[in-house]
């Protein structure tokens, strides 16, 4: 016969940290707190475990720490397209006002200002305008407007503009919009206002953008009286090729042409796309000119509001319109903003020197915007006209070829090709990466993973269960034991009533010969084993 099996060994608890080791999946804790291992094994195997998942730490916070420094990486790649929308054009007169539009009335609010003008030299100026000199009782009028003045004295484009074809078909004045910038009157080709279509070309090279032929009309140049700071002493024209978003500032982004020759504009079109903080400094939102901040901040500080997309120019127009607003308590025709224009000697007295500190500071921040468009450009020139041309051009303009050798030119803006280049920030290292890495590192020195950290988790849930709310709750629903003499008292009067007496006479009385009580591991069941 097979003998009869011991008790059972009692079973270690869930929160026994040797039962968790023995089932973690996380390497070495088997060996470091398994039974039956020799104390000296047990150490060099916790010696080892310790060591790993103190290099694990150190790597991880390696690589957290480079996270928080948000790194970037510039990605250039250059792309094709089937076509390519044409950038807006804007031109400007070196010449701010023609002469014979001036008027006495313009010299009295306008020349100090604007010409350097004194009073007292007003009829000699005249003189040098070939004016006659203003009359007697003459009497200038009780208001002045600068903007008025610029929109009637400015050079017209219907006057400048002899030739215009884009893509080889003509176009005129009414493909240019108006605008003021601080060089005067200026005109945008392909400005996309007022919701008119922006033209695009499918082709790159010559012969596939605009082309004008321009009349800087030096006749109508102002003399130059005095030296001073609007003084121009060059003859041409500026031009800015930009996108429709952005502004144009002409005066200090611009590039000239010359009359007398042909200038040839070769661009290629970027596309710039930069990250926002942390990783980069780029700003998608626009900066409100009539916005004044109730705590003194930086001038470059974007402001909430309905405004234009984002452009580095036009934030620095804003910049510029507030900084002159508060100081003067007006802005400068070319500047955004619902300020009244400054009059002729508030822009002598305030304006012209308050906008000069403020660039030679350059206190406005404005960041880079976090996506933007800018063209390349290559420029390059030949001498026009011929001489054949230039008898043509004289007949066809009824102009004198001298005329037209010192005061025509020639513009050519064009693409190069119809690819075109993306500069990108990106970030150098993603949170799928630091993910990535810990996983790396976790499984190469503890051999573990995501549900060891579950598993973990677990275990501690288990012994603050058994440890803390199970002791409590078993001393407060545990029932009362009953004692081991009534148990032997009930017990033995269960004997007696159920073991009846077979013989004939009367039954004897029946001693105990024996009596055993055990009590199991868990206290709850009790075992009475009687022998007769």
């Amino acid at each position: 016969m097979k003998p009869p099996a011991g008790p059972e060994e009692a079973r270690l608890p869930a929160s026994d940290i040797r039962a968790f080791a023995s089932s973690c999946t996380m390497h070495g804790l088997g060996h470091v707190f398994g039974p039956g291992a020799p104390p000296a094994r047990r150490g060099l195997w916790a010696a080892a475990v310790l060591l790993a998942l103190a290099t694990f730490l150190y790597q991880v916070a390696g690589r957290v720490h480079y996270y928080g420094e948000f790194h970037h990486e510039t990605a250039l790649e250059e792309r094709e397209s089937r076509r390519l929308t044409f950038p807006a054009v804007t031109l400007c007169n070196v010449n701010p006002l023609r002469r014979s539009r001036l008027t006495p009335n313009d010299l009295h609010w306008a020349g100090p200002a604007l010409l350097g003008l004194e009073p007292a030299e007003h009829a000699a100026y005249l003189r040098a305008l070939g004016r006659p000199p203003a009359p007697p009782g003459f009497m200038p009028s009780p208001t002045f407007d600068v903007a008025r003045l610029y929109a009637r004295a400015g050079h017209a484009l219907e006057d400048m503009l002899l030739d215009c074809r884009y893509r080889g078909w003509p176009c005129g004045p009414e493909n240019f919009t108006t605008i003021f910038t601080r060089m005067g009157q200026c005109y945008t080709f392909n400005s996309g206002a007022d919701g008119a279509e922006l033209l695009s070309t499918p082709k790159g090279g010559m012969g596939n953008g605009l082309e004008v032929m321009l009349d800087v009309q030096q006749e109508e140049y102002l003399p130059v009286w005095r030296d001073v700071e609007e003084t121009p002493f060059e003859v041409g024209v500026r031009v800015q090729i930009h996108t429709q978003e952005e502004p144009p500032l002409i005066d200090q982004l611009g590039f000239g042409a010359a009359p007398g020759y042909q200038t040839f504009v070769s661009c290629q079109k970027q596309q710039l796309s930069f990250l926002p903080p942390p990783w980069g400094d780029c700003s998608s939102v626009s900066l409100d000119p009539d916005f004044e901040p109730e705590a003194p901040g930086p001038l470059g500080t974007p402001s909430p509001g309905l405004s234009p997309p984002y452009s580095l120019m036009g934030c620095r127009l804003a910049c510029q319109s507030r900084y002159v607003a508060r100081k003067c308590g007006c802005r400068m025709m070319h500047m955004p903003g619902s300020a009244p224009v400054c009059s002729p000697q508030q822009y002598k007295d305030c304006a012209h020197p308050a906008l000069d500190a403020l660039l030679r500071k350059d206190a406005c921040r404005c960041p880079n915007p976090c996506a933007s468009t800018r063209y390349a450009k290559e420029l390059s020139m030949v001498r026009m006209p011929s001489r054949p041309a230039a008898r043509y051009l004289a007949r066809k303009h009824n102009r004198s070829e001298a005329y037209i050798a010192e005061n025509v030119l020639v513009l050519d803006i064009f693409f190069e090709a119809l690819n075109y280049e993306t500069v990108e920030q990106k970030k150098a290292y993603e949170m799928s990466e630091l993910l990535g890495d810990i996983g790396g590192q976790m499984g190469l020195f503890i051999g573990a993973s995501l549900l060891t950290i579950l598993e973990i988790l677990d275990y501690l849930c288990e012994v603050f269960w058994d440890r803390v709310l199970g002791r409590r709750f078993w001393n407060r629903k545990r029932p009362q034991r009953p004692s081991s003499a009534n148990l032997l008292q009930e017990g033995l009067g269960s004997h007696r009533t159920q073991v009846p007496h077979l013989g004939p006479g009367p039954r004897p009385p029946t001693p105990c010969s024996a009596v055993a009580k055990t009590l199991s591991a868990s206290h709850r069941t009790c075992y009475l084993v009687t022998r007769l």
